[in-house]
């Protein structure tokens, strides 16, 4: 159902328009829309009218008593209360009766006026309460719905989404309503046009959608012929797509529409560019683009200096617009979780050294540091147990050992000293490699093919082997010291393995922290885990019910994520065969999943153009950044934590600050999709792979340096980039026909890259 919100209307204090996500009773799914925010915001329930002083006929007063008895047949008791009683509506007008109230609360500071309604069934979709004291009315509100039941019948959710486009102004006057706003915000001054022009691409979507709901095909196609390509030109694609919805039919199945319908344009627009629209909308009386822009669209108004065509751009893009302020404003522990304490010990070789040079001192306590680097407890990091993370037994620990002791010789990166690029070319791979991945100790890779295999290779002299049969383990002594070694089959060693299982297309793969298993998802919907000692699936898990086009292990194991074209991305546990948790707000498929590396959140890329980080132990989303002009593909953490780079179709890779949740940076350099991203060990160098066939590395450093975050940037969203991708850019390396789809930083700091050679 719709809920309507109150509260006059004072010109001289708007305050923001405001929607918000709400339950009623019966646990359906509603959107509240306010209209303008007054000063003081009414906290209290609220669902009516304007004051009683305000003439209403006899039109107005049948609707009025329609509103009610559907409230009172969803047992919204305490809102037919409230409304009666603002309406001034007597009891013995509407025949009253209520049992217990079961409503929900609305908090209100809005005002809905619309143009009213003649029946129940049609208020369901557009509640309309005239409102005479402001001239112009505002927008009627939809039910946003799962289903929703009216005159006893069940209505798809599809024809009550669209029905909102059933009640529109003559069809000739569309052209005339959209140009005569094109002309004023062209001729206001430069300050305000580039903020009021944002409104151009939604109003140009929602007008043609009325006209071709509403079956004025002639007039749709005039309109889209004559003002599509005044439009920016990272919608164009959404455009085409659009083109093709030209009759009514087309409309239903199109997933969208029912996005773009179902979910508002955010625009942010400064306090003053806000009132001069407004204000010429009053003068003109235009409420056919009024309505529009008070039900379709939420503009998020902020006090200061507008923003410029620039600073807009840098943030514009998405399927939605932009985020609300309020979206990234949830505090996001991002610190690194503080590393259990391991004592190293010295190595034979390094005592002999050290022996040799006379002053044992020297590189012991280097080990020491390292070894105590993350033992202080990070001020942004979350709480050890925030989630429980699996415990790390004798293997693990010696594994750390060993990725300490390879730390001590990593190579220090820097503009100065570039990484050596290894590149692994898969040649005559006629079966199309979607997805790659290197094992944490660089020594397997895994190819994820087009004709549903994984194959995994040794890249070190050691070869491939799997476990020996039941009968000759059998014969194994169980406590000699070499058992793991024993058990191993040398007959069957060889150096790549090819793993059987998937029924389509395999589009992600990752291993395991521990190096035992591998992850792969598929076209067919399942997300396998394979063991690296028997080669064998162990379990396929069944959540997604389309492709599923990325998953990726958490960096402590056992956790790990997918997203696929179904929108959701869902949290796994090894040992469970449904999700833990499911990430659901995307408007298109979700295309790449990465863990934070302190395991407590995850960011998923999509193909609505915005990035969004979760928080695992509650599930909300606590970032939305928007700004990329086409679908996200790569997505990389930077070590400590505190940052995020993205790339995407549009060849740019974007750095995002995930404390204050701001955009800080823009490497351009690109000419097509950025596939692979990822940092050095230690964040100094960020190396992004594209199908322009480079790799380009990039000084991570000096980007995060240069920035100058204060209070004001991060409460408007102001954001200035220097265009320093020339200054940042380090080194660019040319395969001679080869796209990058995956890049990975050895412990040492030697950077390998993978992909298919083109012929």
């Amino acid at each position: 159902m719709a809920a309507v919100q109150d509260g006059s209307i004072d010109p001289e204090n708007e305050k923001e328009i405001k929607t918000e996500t709400l339950n009623d009773a019966a646990g359906n799914h509603t959107a509240s829309v306010g209209g303008v925010l007054s000063t003081s915001p009414v906290a209290t329930s609220s669902v009516g009218t304007p004051k009683p002083n305000t003439a209403a006929g006899s039109d107005e007063q049948q609707t009025l008593i329609a509103v009610l008895q559907f409230l009172r047949r969803s047992k919204l008791l305490e809102s037919v209360d409230i409304l009666r009683r603002e309406a001034g509506l007597l009891e013995d007008l509407e025949d009253a009766q209520g049992s217990e109230a079961a409503g929900t609360g609305l908090g209100g500071g809005g005002n809905v006026g619309v143009e009213g309604g003649d029946a129940t069934t049609s208020l369901l979709n557009r509640v309309s309460i005239a409102a005479a004291a402001p001239p112009i009315p505002v927008a009627p509100v939809p039910a946003k719905v799962v289903s929703t039941s009216i005159g006893g019948e069940d209505q798809p959710d599809v024809n009550v989404v669209l029905s909102a486009y059933s009640q529109q102004g003559d069809p000739a006057l569309y052209q005339v309503y959209y140009n005569g706003l094109k002309n004023f915000i062209e001729s206001v001054l430069d300050c305000h046009r580039a903020e009021l022009s944002q409104v151009f691409y939604p109003l140009f979507v929602h007008m043609y959608l009325e006209l071709v709901y509403n079956n004025h095909e002639t007039e749709a196609k005039a309109f889209f012929e004559k003002f599509s390509g005044d439009q920016e030109c990272y919608y164009y694609d959404d455009l085409r797509v659009l083109s093709g919805l030209s009759k009514k039919e087309h409309m239903k199945g199109n997933e969208t529409l029912l996005d773009f319908r179902t979910s508002k344009f955010v625009l942010r627009i400064s306090r003053d560019s806000y009132q001069l629209l407004k204000r010429h909308l009053q003068e003109r009386q235009n409420n056919q683009i009024w309505n529009i822009i008070q039900e379709h669209l939420y503009i998020d108004i902020f006090d200061g200096m507008p923003r410029s065509k620039t600073q807009i751009d840098s943030m514009s893009g998405s399927l939605a617009g932009e985020a609300k302020r309020e979206a990234n404003k949830a505090k996001v522990f991002y610190g690194l979780l503080k590393e259990p304490e391991i004592e190293v010990p010295l190595d034979d070789e390094d005592e002999e050294a050290e022996n040799e040079e006379g002053k044992p001192k020297k590189k012991k306590p280097k080990k020491d540091s390292l070894g105590s680097k993350s033992k202080k407890q990070d001020p942004n990091a979350p709480q050890q147990n925030r989630i429980p993370l699996p415990e790390l037994k004798d293997s693990d620990k010696l594994d750390k050992i060993m990725n300490m002791k390879e730390a001590t010789k990593r190579i220090r990166l820097g503009p100065e000293t570039l990484p050596s690029i290894c590149f692994y070319s898969f040649l005559n791979a006629y079966q199309g490699l979607t997805a790659v991945d290197f094992r944490d100790d660089s020594s397997l890779i895994a190819g994820g093919f087009a004709d549903s295999t994984v194959r995994v290779w040794s890249v070190t002299p050691k070869k491939l082997r799997g476990v020996k049969s039941a009968a000759d383990l059998s014969l194994i002594d169980k406590e000699s010291d070499d058992v793991l070694e024993r058990i191993m089959d040398e007959k069957t060693a060889s150096e790549s393995k090819i793993l059987y299982g998937h029924s389509g297309p395999v589009y992600g793969i990752s291993f395991s922290p521990d190096r035992n298993y591998l992850l792969s998802c598929s076209e067919d919907g399942t997300v396998r885990l394979w063991s690296l000692q028997t080669f064998t699936c162990l379990v396929g898990y069944k959540g997604h019910n389309y492709p599923v086009w990325d998953t990726q292990f958490s960096p402590y194991g056992y956790y790990f994520i997918s997203g696929g074209h179904d929108r959701v991305a869902r949290l796994w546990a090894t040992d469970h065969y449904q999700p833990l948790r499911m990430f659901a707000g995307h408007l298109a498929d979700i295309t790449c999943t990465r863990f934070h590396p302190n395991s407590n959140y995850v960011a998923t890329g999509s193909a609505d153009r915005t990035i969004r980080v979760w928080d695992i132990l509650n599930g909300n989303c606590v970032r939305i950044f928007t700004g990329h002009k086409g679908p996200i593909h790569s997505l990389a953490f930077s070590p400590n934590g505190k940052f995020l780079a993205s790339g995407a179709t549009d060849g740019r890779v974007l750095l995002w600050d995930i404390g204050h949740g701001l955009m800080i940076g823009e490497l351009k350099g690109h000419t097509d999709t950025v596939y692979a991203l990822k940092f050095s060990k230690d964040g100094e160098i960020l190396a992004s792979g594209s199908m322009d066939n480079t790799v380009r590395l990039w000084d991570s450093l000096k980007a995060f340096d240069d920035i100058e975050t204060d209070d004001f940037t991060a409460a408007t969203g102001h954001i200035h980039l220097p265009e320093n991708s020339h200054e940042l850019l380090l080194g660019t390396y040319l395969t001679k026909s080869t796209p990058v789809i995956h890049l990975h930083f050895t412990r040492r700091n030697l950077l390998l890259a993978a992909g298919a050679y083109n012929p």
